[in-house]
């Protein structure tokens, strides 16, 4: 569905949240115009706990389809990090090792994650065998030639990244993570293995630092999420205004569904997270 394009997008998107009472919560990834709409910008867990706190009538979720499924797989024998409990890569670590040390787990979706998990709390794990095809694109060599051209720049990559990029890094870290790194840190150069949409909060936040997006492997790819980038916003102007498409459950699901989300909440609120 095409817009007028002489409407100013911006304040028409401002209007209708005032209208219908409603929220954008929107990930990292998404277009720079669309975090600059939002209410919230965040990671998985920082969307989730906004979602969980709001008291807007309406969610308009800019992010992708998996942030709205859950899985359930059964097994008697180990704690399975989806079905019994939901976490992300801010509150893994923390989680896991709230976990009996006598706990079998399977974790899942991703297999980096898994593994930089696994290293960093001595815990042995099943790891699903799914990876995120931003953090596989990332060039090793590439990216030490680029820290040799730029000596003063900190190299820093999010857990999902393969392990020999993470093992080069001088700072690994969730999204979120990564954004309080470099406003932190003194250095004014950053070489950044992640999705390219954080380098929009990073500039916001240090406009008097330069940040420099890792390389891949394949010259003619890209460090963009090609489901986070298919969000426009005119297709967010559009789902504000017609309400639609409407994510809808079924009630036993639903009940089903919150309970390791709600286990994720409760287990990062303990924590600080």
């Amino acid at each position: 569905m095409l817009t007028d394009t002489s409407i100013d997008l911006f304040s028409e998107i401002h209007k209708l949240k005032k209208e219908k009472n409603a929220i954008i919560l929107a990930h990292y990834y998404q277009e720079p115009d669309i975090q600059d709409v939002a209410d919230f910008i965040g990671d998985s867990l920082g969307l989730s706990q906004q979602a969980a706190k709001t008291k807007a009538d309406i969610i308009v979720f800019a992010g992708v389809h998996f942030m709205a499924e859950t899985a359930k797989i059964l097994s008697p024998s180990k704690k399975v990090l989806l079905p019994d409990i939901i976490c992300t890569s801010t509150n893994a670590q923390k989680i896991v090792e709230t976990l009996p040390k006598d706990q079998k787990i399977i974790f899942a979706p991703d297999k980096n994650l898994g593994k930089y998990i696994q290293k960093k709390t001595g815990r042995e794990m099943v790891l699903w065998d799914g990876s995120c095809m931003v953090h596989e694109i990332f060039s090793f060599k590439k990216i030490i030639r680029l820290k040799e051209n730029n000596p003063k720049a900190k190299f820093i990559a999010h857990p999902e990244c393969e392990e020999h990029i993470l093992e080069i890094a001088d700072y690994i870290g969730s999204t979120t993570g990564l954004l309080n790194y470099t406003i932190k840190n003194d250095s004014k150069e950053f070489i950044v293995a992640t999705e390219t949409g954080i380098i929009h909060q990073m500039q916001k936040a240090s406009p008097h630092k330069t940040f420099i997006p890792a390389p891949p492997e394949n010259s003619c790819a890209c460090n963009d999420c090609p489901h986070m980038k298919l969000n426009t916003l005119e297709k967010l102007y559009n789902c504000l205004k017609y309400e639609r498409p409407e994510i809808t459950l079924d009630k036993d699901l639903i009940e089903r569904a919150v309970v390791p989300i709600k286990r994720m909440l409760d287990i990062s609120a303990q924590l600080g997270l």
